[in-house]
């Protein structure tokens, strides 16, 4: 199936608006879209009419343009003759917002769209679901225009059997500035189905992470989601849910997923490659660190630090997570403390964690990055930065990246996420060095780089 049209429209019908209810999930898909966005879009309801000064039209056929996608928000029955109708108008895929269909253990009425889909090659995403953001084209979410959190634009892809999964991501990629190329909330997933998805990512040339909110797979398809993940040359992050019985309880009475045996599924998935996320921070901050760095690492750690219980904290972390943290040689230690400040020559750690301490500059901490990147001791820099230390300025970040650009090897920054420190984490951002806001998360973004194989 060609899934272009869908994911890239140039016009969109939205059937189902009301000209009663304003707040209608129509009505909000539909007035946001018609204002906001680049799509061309148009308001069906049978009774025709006209909705704030606009057409509203019976029939999709009666639309004078071609339509690439239909968003459909009517009710559950009358769905299938809606499929039925867009087919006979050519459009070219739709978003079924639409529940009660398996999830209410309506299989057959969710069977008889699959069908007749099929029959036609038409794809549509759902039921069940949100649909698709697709910046700036569209996004088919029924959450108003003011509400929203839109991520930037950027290189990962996000797939979601939960809606309300998907839009919490959405609000912690934007709040840890990690851009989105596209994000699908894939509901029932009745017809299009995650390898579908994967398969299309695999082949975006505007993404470079593909993320994944799994709640569980039919008989065999597990299998071939694993497969095609780690044939697909791009990293793949999975978060899964399902894991306990209470778990799986509640994933089939949500999308009627079948949660599968999880222990099974996680080794499986480490075993080819596939970076696991445990909870929603990790699977974002797994996506920032990958859409940085896609050559994996052993996980040799370099801390360079200016204060010794953040050190402390991150190799505590570090050596919890399976990376280490190799102490540094005499020699090294010595060449170490030639490079830096002759301020802090005499105060200053060279083990690893290096501490530079409270004393140090920015040319301290540069120093000291260009001189692990051209060691073999270690394949991964850490720099814990405190930017209310006096010597540190907000060019910091600027000028580490350009340390990266030179040398070579991954850093990975640890900045305090505050307001006031925007500029100093702008710097690493915006040359594509991940920044975290915890020790914690920067050992996180670490333990990614380390766990993804490229095929």
């Amino acid at each position: 199936m060609n899934l272009n049209r869908l994911f890239k429209p140039q016009t969109m019908a939205v059937i189902g608006v009301s000209q009663s209810n304003d707040s209608h999930p129509a009505n909000v898909i539909y007035n946001k879209n018609h204002l906001r966005y680049k799509v061309s879009a148009y308001a069906v309801n049978g009774k025709g009419g006209s909705i704030n000064g606009e057409d509203v039209y019976a029939k999709i056929r009666d639309i004078p343009e071609k339509i690439d996608l239909a968003v459909i928000v009517t009710k559950a029955e009358i769905v299938p003759s809606v499929i039925a109708e867009c087919i006979e108008a050519e459009v070219g895929g739709a978003v079924i917002i639409s529940g009660g269909f398996a999830e209410t253990g309506l299989m057959d009425l969710q069977n008889r769209l699959v069908s007749i889909a099929k029959e036609a090659d038409f794809p549509f995403i759902g039921p069940n679901c949100l649909g698709i953001y697709s910046p700036p084209l569209m996004d088919t979410f029924f959450i108003p225009s003011e509400r929203i959190v839109r991520p930037d634009r950027g290189k990962v892809a996000m797939v979601s059997q939960s809606g309300g999964m998907l839009v919490d991501h959405m609000l912690k990629c934007a709040s840890e500035g990690v851009g989105l190329s596209l994000a699908v909330s894939i509901g029932n997933k009745a017809l299009i189905r995650e390898v579908d998805l994967l398969r299309y990512f695999r082949d975006d040339p505007k993404t470079d992470v593909i993320t994944f909110y799994l709640e569980g797979f039919d008989k065999n398809e597990g299998r071939k989601f694993v497969l095609a993940a780690s044939e697909c040359g791009k990293p793949v992050i999975v978060l899964k849910s399902g894991k306990t019985p209470g778990g799986t309880t509640a994933v089939k009475s949500h999308t009627a997923s079948m949660a599968g045996n999880y222990e099974v599924f996680s080794a499986v998935m480490a075993q080819y490659g596939i970076v696991e996320a445990t909870d929603e921070y990790e699977l974002v901050t797994f996506a920032e660190a990958l859409s940085c760095y896609k050559k994996p690492i052993e996980g040799r750690m370099g801390i360079i630090t200016s204060s010794g219980g953040h050190g402390a904290l991150a190799t505590d972390a570090c050596f919890a997570h399976g990376l280490q943290v190799p102490v540094f040689t005499k020699e090294m230690k010595d060449g170490l403390r030639n490079v830096l400040s002759s301020a802090i020559q005499n105060i200053a750690s060279f083990a690893n964690p290096v501490d530079l301490t409270g004393s140090s500059t920015d040319d301290d901490f540069i120093a000291a990055a260009r001189f692990l990147s051209r060691t073999d001791a270690v394949d991964c820099i850490m720099l814990l930065l405190l930017p209310y230390q006096p010597g540190i300025t907000m060019d910091l970040g600027a000028r580490l990246s350009l340390v990266h650009e030179q040398e070579g090897k991954p850093l990975i920054a640890y900045v305090p996420h505050i307001e006031k420190y925007s500029m100093l984490v702008e710097g690493f951002t915006l040359n594509n060095i991940p920044v975290a806001h915890s020790v914690e998360d920067a050992v996180h973004m670490a333990e990614s780089i380390r766990r993804y194989r490229a095929c």
